[in-house]
């Protein structure tokens, strides 16, 4: 079945998900969980898509039976669920080529999302904090589950660093243009003197490859560190000695976990996000340019920014990438993002042909 940068099948995937159905219905199928995960995960994704097609085809067929009514009675009724109609086909269709321009081989997983505040202070701190809730609203809009593996908040507001996991289908591919530089134009709440400041944040995204990828990771090579969790906390998370910081000597990765009251939990978490993260790193040595573009966000500061959300003097998006500009700030920062990464997908699309 082709599917990204080709056509979706609808008998294909109908075929395969038969097939798929026939081996998990054989005796003994369900003996071994774990070893089914690959092809759950392949029966989720065909669900999915099975899903989507059979919409778009209903979508279609109902448009094409508005026109004939609209046509034939000249109704205003008709032409107004004719418009109706015609707007619900092009947002399947938006949807569907957005599917279809996930080509990577990591762009079907889950996300770790991290953000780091830069140069700023407070108000970089803030900033990191307004760019969580934004993808917290999107993972919501998008049903998409969102949990902090590790959170430290800021000296007087906002965070200093997080770590989220994002489960869902196609999280990563639409999420990885987020990886970058992002700043912040606006009069500052923190400053008195009502003057106008510039914050820059850094995301970076890797997929969650959870245990799906084997990662020979030395028991030597690694030292955890055991200490408080920082953070308001609550039912004791930040009283006793649970989270965990693993450094990987080898490569000087750090990670760390501390959302669980559970030592061990925490410790698993942390070792979810190194796997993913040296297997991110494996990933950039083998793509020359996605390490370049990892290398440009290691100067947090002027220069260096993916996209500019401007607050003062005038409300004005602008990402850096594609050129594009977005006056909807208010709703893009409420979470709507999903017709920048399309834009962004797309632009990568057009450079690679």
């Amino acid at each position: 079945m082709k599917r990204s940068g080709g056509v979706f099948d609808l008998a294909a995937d109908q075929k395969r998900l038969a097939e798929i159905e026939k081996e998990l219905s054989k005796p003994g199928a369900w003996d071994d969980p774990k070893a089914l995960t690959p092809i759950l995960q392949e029966k989720g994704r065909l669900e999915e898509e099975v899903a989507r097609l059979t919409q778009l085809k209903t979508c279609r067929d109902d448009l094409e039976e508005w026109l004939v009514l609209a046509g034939e009675a000249e109704d205003p009724e008709a032409l107004e669920s004719l418009a109706e109609q015609q707007a619900a086909l092009e947002r399947q269709l938006e949807e569907t080529e957005i599917v279809m321009l996930l080509s990577g081989e990591n762009d079907g997983r889950g996300a770790l999302l991290e953000i780091h505040p830069g140069a700023g202070g407070t108000e970089s701190q803030d900033w990191g904090e307004m760019l969580l809730r934004m993808y917290g609203r999107w993972a919501a809009a998008h049903n998409y589950k969102m949990e902090e593996l590790d959170y430290q908040p800021g000296d007087e507001a906002g965070l200093k660093r997080v770590t989220v996991r994002i489960s869902g289908p196609h999280a990563y591919g639409l999420l990885k243009g987020e990886r970058g530089t992002h700043r912040l134009i606006r009069i500052s709440p923190f400053d008195a003197s009502g003057r106008r400041h510039t914050s820059f944040t850094a995301v970076d995204v890797i997929p969650d490859v959870g245990d799906d990828i084997q990662i020979d990771i030395k028991e030597s090579d690694l030292r955890i560190d055991i200490f408080h969790s920082s953070g308001p906390g609550g039912q004791s998370v930040n009283t006793t000695s649970s989270a965990v910081r693993i450094t990987h000597l080898p490569t000087g990765v750090v990670v760390q976990c501390q959302n669980e009251r559970s030592r061990l939990h925490n410790q698993e978490g942390a070792m979810r996000v190194l796997r993913a993260r040296l297997y991110a790193m494996e990933q950039d040595k083998r793509d020359k340019e996605r390490q370049d573009a990892y290398d440009s966000k290691t100067a947090i500061d002027f220069g260096s920014q993916i996209r500019t959300y401007t607050l003062q003097p005038f409300r004005l998006i602008t990402d850096h990438r594609t050129g594009n500009k977005y006056t909807d700030v208010d709703a893009i920062l409420d979470g709507g993002i999903d017709h920048l990464q399309h834009d962004y997908l797309l632009y990568c699309h057009e450079q690679k042909h």
